[in-house]
């Protein structure tokens, strides 16, 4: 479904707007830097936010670095736990966007042709 990421797509990409690639790479190498949070810790984070964000691309790459700054398949199986609830809460959470709409339209119709 999606194509696989090559260096001729990365080299494309680059060639078409080096200057936001350059800042973009740039911005991603201080993120990603050990801080206060390990590099470790943040490849963790990332692979959360990449199964909440879906983003096949970003869930390769960024449990490839997570696995080479040392995270265990434990550890990233567990993030993507709690990404799966983030997502599910965040859904459920949402249910007041509806809940707000219930007093302002009528109710369905009872019987076979309103449930």
């Amino acid at each position: 479904m999606y194509p696989p990421a090559t260096r001729e797509i990365a080299q494309t990409r680059r060639s078409l707007a080096p200057e936001s690639q350059a800042a973009f790479d740039a911005f991603s190498r201080t993120v990603f830097a050990a801080g206060t949070l390990t590099a470790k810790m943040k490849q963790i984070i990332a692979v959360a936010v990449a199964h909440t964000t879906q983003c096949p691309y970003c869930i390769k790459g960024h449990t490839k670095a997570a696995l080479r700054a040392g995270a265990t398949r434990e550890e990233l199986m567990e993030a993507i736990w709690v990404a799966a609830e983030m997502r599910a809460g965040a859904a459920y959470a949402h249910s007041a966007l509806a809940i707000s709409v219930f007093d302002d339209e009528p109710p369905a119709p009872k019987g076979p042709a309103g449930g």
